[in-house]
């Protein structure tokens, strides 16, 4: 090989060119703080970073290259495709700031202009024009050039090496990589001599992937990972060498001692690339204003004439009263002053349009999140809607004059007109100068458990069980789950696959896997957005977000705007909409917004805990905390907002807060001049804007000092509080406050601090609290048939919601398609009526197909719905839906178990029928006898009478509607059971009363909840419900540990517990000893299975019609089937762990028959002792009535 270098003295450590990070999400496992670390440890002074089509890491390794002391070169790894169809895997690097600007703009048309969503692709043509400022390599054998040495094209080789040098002027290199791939040397080989011709400089890189050698393994896992592969998979690609890790500079010049100029141009190029970014300041876009007018004046202008009719609303006719509108008017000077001179005017303006474009579209707005909502400017500008002053909400919490930042409003949008906003305001400022915020989705521990042993080819049952095992916590790490779940500890030991998937999974956790868009973030550019930061697309050509996350943006200059999607605002909406459409003509229609917020009726219904569905009060621990801490004032619910927290709940402050309101506690004050500050929350320090006031008052800060003493408190910064606690002493001396009294209270603030809440957020967010409450007290019909609409896709919230309903009394109209809408609403009766949206398989197609379909009249029987409908949109499998759900029940005569057994029956006929008459009415041609008319309601065509129909029995109408609903609507599972298991208990969970010794109780599993004690055992809660009555059992960890296999909703369990009475709550509550499920119950306890026949019923060969029923559950039949799968609705699954176990004795089989003036009894023999399934027992109900089918059972006060 020739050498094309001369005499070369002792060369600077090496440099990377070519490395791919975690960001490049199809391949890479080099994260930024350990890259940083190395290339420190190896004395590296520069790096670049070029990951595969993007720059999403530039911001984040910019800045902690520098802060290192580490040159960063921005670069990227570009595919480019030259017209022949030749793909080169060319990395360009930035040279200045025009470089990056083109190299932005091209990364973003990777994007931006792609024609379809595959991996992005730049046509060769796309550079012309574009490479000023940029450094091209050419991608080694992954090129064009490449591709044409290897095949021994010399001549198309030179030719498109002169193309590419004639794009790059002086500015395009050869690539030379040695990491053991084929024909690497022959390349290099063929390069150099073409290099030497051409006169073209060459580079070393070493394509870089991972940190060490070691990592190659789980780099291949990596791409597995993201190509859907498996390891052993014959079709996976092979790209990578564990060659390309991060060598040091002696390993690069080893590797190129043959080679030193392409050593050598590695440090030229170093040197030519000099990008400095101007990072952290903001660039606010341009807020259109009348001409002739300043900014500033327009903002002042503005607020000022939005301050007078707000205090025209909230004081009359005392609003021109010097004494009311003075502080208001004195507030708003301070605030325009500081936020003119701080140049924030056009932030407030641009927030301003689009709230009120907002409002003026009818979308509905929150109220305020955050602190803005202390800002009197905000609510002059109609930004916010809670009056600052009133409720003591600071200014300088938002935006402080003292610490320079940009002030940040995050604003709740009704989650359906959320995107209409983001699409004004994309027409206002031009469609390139607004884009939403990229989100980096990581490798999180149950899903990486689960992606690794997929690679891996381990079994799914293993994945699943050890994905499992991790608790579902957000922020759950690997680490964490090991410590906080023991079972995992022993079954990973215990379990070599296990252990492989493990290692392979903690190096991998973490990593980023995908990229998403960010919920409610927007940024708005003064320019084109490309000048700030390369663009992409989440899909295809839709869905532009910007490549850097939403603190990058801000770091690059970027201001950021939060459009957040808030549920509750839609329910609002759509809950006063319906109230308003059925109220008279000549009443007042509501006004969610001007509600007087001292109602005691809604504070009665807080008081009660009965705050299902109201915003921010639902869960089971605010229920608790709402009925000890009694609210009867809107301050009670921002404290509430604000008290139920982790920090406040473990410190004791919400007991102190408490006991203090209710007067079981003296209320005491730190100093006498802090009771205006803290007489709202009874002495208590609650909310940060109290801290930032004691300051104030106590010491003299400015409200803007007094928020940095809060955000030094809130970090617990050693020699910052120190710094603090100096001034304050100093501070509180000046004023006359004893030293030995100014420091305790220091203390107790710097205590508190580290709890103290927002008040204007949670101030915001009790508002919305209250109009929730509002609505579901003066209209509970409307407002839960809001909330049951917005969360009908959820089947776990839909169950909670309909069991609030029936505890309101409401009632609720099962879904119908003649009567129901695609949302639930309320009839003129005020009764619910069930969405037809909410049934699983109709989504909004169908709904709106039937919905057109029955404007002329309503349906009359499945052939007219059939015929009336497209069967394009509304399917068989809508159909089948339909009919599980009970939808369909009115079109036919009968009670529901015979209705939807004829329904099911009869439509495969009634749709060949309807798609034949559409066919003869396409054609032209009329039926024989005049078309097929619709039928009788309940009389469907040819199949009415003409065979014996078998209703449904009642629990596969319950499953239907489980599968379809997401619960049992027209019955409750237990029901059927009531008489077999009053055999086992003694009474119903509703006259359950504390007894001396256990007791046993028996109830359907409706819902269940773990948590840890403090030795960090697992306790378990379980709710049992017998239609009568529900009630909490609690499982502790031994008992928990024994019976976890058979904790599974709805089944039913039999527990054998002790009763005590709740001290606080006055409920009955039980600790469980035994459970077992009904199954096991059955096995161990009945002992005779007793039939009631009438000779009038039976028909001639009954005796071999039984036999053929009870053989295949015969004992003897049944022991030699080992793994008999039987399936057991709603009762136990006969295949639980740990059912084996039990003993299996079998019961007899006792016929009690009657004919007319006699009667018998025949009991069968030995050989026909049976084990009594739920499928036997289904089958011979179904066959017999379920009236005439009974298990008798042995006496038991014990499970024992």
């Amino acid at each position: 090989m020739p050498d094309i270098s001369t005499s070369h003295p002792s060369s600077p450590p090496f440099t990377h060119l070519r490395l791919h990070t975690e960001f490049s999400i199809s391949d890479g496992l080099v994260t930024i703080q350990p890259l940083i670390e190395r290339l420190q440890d190896f004395k590296m002074p520069a790096a670049a970073i070029t990951d595969a089509s993007n720059l999403f890491g530039l911001i984040k390794i910019y800045s902690s290259a520098i802060k290192s002391g580490i040159k960063p070169i921005c670069g990227c790894d570009v595919p480019v495709v030259n017209d022949d169809g030749v793909h080169t895997q060319l990395v360009l690097l930035v040279k200045n700031q025009t470089g990056y600007l083109n190299l932005t703009n091209i990364i973003s048309d990777l994007y931006t202009e792609a024609e379809s969503h595959g991996d992005p692709l730049l046509k060769i043509g796309k550079l012309a024009g574009r490479t000023e400022g940029l450094i091209a390599l050419s991608g080694a054998q992954k090129s064009d050039i490449g591709s044409a040495l290897i095949n021994n094209e010399n001549a198309l080789a030179k030719s498109l090496l002169q193309t590419w040098q004639q794009l790059f002027p002086d500015s395009f290199y050869l690539e030379l990589q040695r990491v053991g791939k084929a024909d690497e040397e022959n390349y290099i080989e063929a390069a150099v001599n073409l290099a030497i011709a051409v006169q073209c400089p060459v580079v070393a890189s070493n394509d870089v992937r991972f940190l060490d050698q070691e990592d190659f393994d789980a780099h291949e896992v990596r791409v597995c990972i993201n190509e859907r592969r498996s390891l052993d998979d014959p079709r996976r690609s092979h790209n990578y060498t564990d060659q390309q890790y991060l060598k040091d500079s002696e390993e690069m010049d080893a590797l190129f001692v043959d080679i030193p100029e392409a050593i050598a141009n590695v440090h030229q190029i170093v040197k030519r690339c000099n990008l400095g970014l101007k990072l952290g300041t903001p660039h606010l876009p341009n807020y259109p204003v009348p001409e002739g007018v300043a900014l500033e004046d327009y903002l002042c202008k503005l607020s000022e004439e939005g301050l007078q009719k707000r205090l025209e609303q909230l004081f009359d006719d005392e609003a021109q009263s010097k004494s009311v509108s003075e502080p208001y008017y004195n507030r708003l000077k301070i605030e325009l002053d500081i936020i003119n001179q701080m140049g924030f005017a056009g932030y407030f303006l641009i927030v301003m349009e689009f709230i009120q474009w907002a409002k003026d579209s009818d979308i509905p707005v929150g109220p305020g999140r955050g602190s803005g909502a202390g800002s009197i400017v905000a609510y002059s500008l109609n930004i916010t809607d809670l009056d600052p002053l009133r409720y003591d909400l600071l200014f300088e919490r938002f935006l402080n004059p003292e610490r320079v930042s940009m002030p940040d409003f995050d604003v709740d949008f009704c989650m359906e007109g959320r995107d209409r906003v983001i699409q004004h305001v994309a027409e206002l400022y031009g469609k390139d100068a607004v884009s939403q915020i990229i989100t980096f989705g990581t490798m999180a521990a149950k899903a990486v458990v689960r992606d690794v042993a997929r690679v891996q080819g381990k079994p799914y049952a293993l994945a699943d069980k050890l994905s499992k095992l991790i608790p579902f916590v957000p922020g759950m790490t690997l680490k964490k789950a090991f410590e906080e779940e023991p079972l995992l500890g022993e079954f990973v030991a215990g379990d070599d696959d296990a252990q492989e998937i493990m290692e392979m999974a903690y190096k991998l956790e973490g990593i980023t896997r995908n990229v998403g868009k960010h919920a409610g973030g927007v940024v708005i550019a003064p320019t084109k957005l490309t000048d700030f930061t390369p663009l992409y697309c989440v899909e295809s050509g839709q869905s532009l977000v910007t490549q850097f996350d939403k603190n990058d943006v801000e770091t690059a200059g970027l201001v950021k705007f939060d459009f957040l999607g808030l549920r509750t605002l839609t329910i609002i909406d759509w809950a006063v909409k319906m109230i308003n459409e059925q109220l008279s003509t000549d009443a007042k229609a509501i006004d969610i917004n001007s509600l007087p917020l001292n109602d005691e009726s809604v504070y009665r219904l807080l008081q009660k805990g009965e705050t299902t569905a109201v915003f921010q009060l639902e869960s089971r621990g605010m229920k608790e905390l709402i009925k000890r801490l009694v609210p009867n004032c809107f301050d009670d619910i921002i404290a509430l907002v604000a008290l139920f927290r982790p920090g406040p709940l473990q410190s004791g402050m919400v007991d102190d807060f408490i006991d203090r309101k209710h007067g079981r506690t003296r209320v005491v004050y730190p100093h006498s001049d802090l009771e205006h500050v803290l007489a709202n929350t009874y002495g208590v320090i609650l909310y940060q804007e109290q801290v930032m006031q004691i300051a104030q008052v106590l010491a003299s800060y400015t409200l803007g000092g007094a928020d940095i003493l809060r955000k030094a408190m809130g970090k617990k910064d050693p020699v910052e509080m120190a710094k603090q606690r100096e001034a304050f002493m100093k501070g509180a001396v000046a004023k006359g406050i004893d030293e030995n009294i100014a420091e305790p209270i220091f203390d107790l603030m710097e205590k508190f601090a580290g709890y103290g809440f927002n008040k204007s957020h949670s101030a915001a967010y009790a508002l919305v609290s209250y109009q929730t409450a509002w609505l579901k007290t003066h209209y509970p019909a409307f407002f839960m048939a809001a909330v049951l609409s917005a969360d009908m896709q959820n089947t776990d919230k839909i169950v909670t919601l309909i069991d609030e309903c029936r505890a309101m009394e409401l009632v609720l109209v099962s879904p119908d398609v003649n009567v129901g809408q695609f949302n639930f609403t309320v009839n003129d009766q005020g009764e619910i009526v069930y969405g037809l949206g909410a049934i699983r398989g109709l989504g909004e197609g169908p709904v709106e197909s039937i919905l057109r379909a029955r404007e002329g009249a309503p349906f009359s029987s499945l052939l007219d719905l059939c015929q009336r409908v497209d069967s394009q949109t509304v399917n068989k499998r809508t159909m089948e839906a339909l009919i599980r759900s009970g939808a369909l029940d009115n079109l036919t005569e009968g009670d529901c178990d015979h209705s939807r057994a004829l329904l099911c029956v009869t439509l495969p006929e009634a749709m060949q029928a309807a798609e034949q008459s559409s066919r003869n009415q396409a054609s032209g041609v009329e039926d024989l006898f005049g078309g097929i008319a619709p039928s009788e309601r309940g009389v469907e065509p040819s199949l009415t009478g003409r065979r014996k129909l078998k209703p449904w029995a009642e629990q596969e109408r319950l499953l239907a509607e489980k599968e379809t609903l997401g619960l049992y609507l027209s019955g409750h599972p237990i029901d059927e059971f009531l008489p077999e298991l009053s055999h086992i208990t003694k009474d119903r969970l509703s006259n359950l009363r504390p007894e001396r010794g256990a007791q046993v109780v028996a109830g359907l599993l409706h819902g269940f909840r773990t948590m840890k004690n403090k030795t960090g055992d697992t306790i378990a809660f379980l709710t049992l419900d017998d239609r009568s009555a529900r009630f909490e059992v609690s499982l502790f960890a031994k008992e928990y540990e024994k019976y976890r296999e058979l904790i599974q909703k709805d089944l039913i369990l039999i527990v054998e517990c002790t009763i005590t009475v709740d001290d606080y709550t006055g409920r009955v509550r039980g600790r469980a000893k035994q459970i077992m499920t009904l199954g096991q119950a059955r096995k161990r306890f009945a002992h005779r299975l007793a039939l009631s026949l009438k000779s009038e019923g039976l028909e001639t060969g009954f005796c071999e019609h039984l036999a053929s029923i009870l053989a295949p559950y015969k004992k003897s039949s049944v022991e030699q089937e080992t793994s008999t799968a039987i399936k057991s609705f709603p009762g136990p699954s006969e295949t639980l762990e740990g059912e084996q176990n039990l003993a299996q004795e079998g019961c007899s089989v006792v016929v009690n028959y009657q004919r007319p003036g006699s009667r018998g009894c025949i009991m069968l023999g030995h050989d026909w002792i049976i084990l009594p399934t739920d499928d036997l027992l289904q089958l011979l109900r179904m066959e017999y009535g379920k009236d005439q089918v009974e298990l008798d059972y042995k006496q038991t006060t014990s499970l024992n």
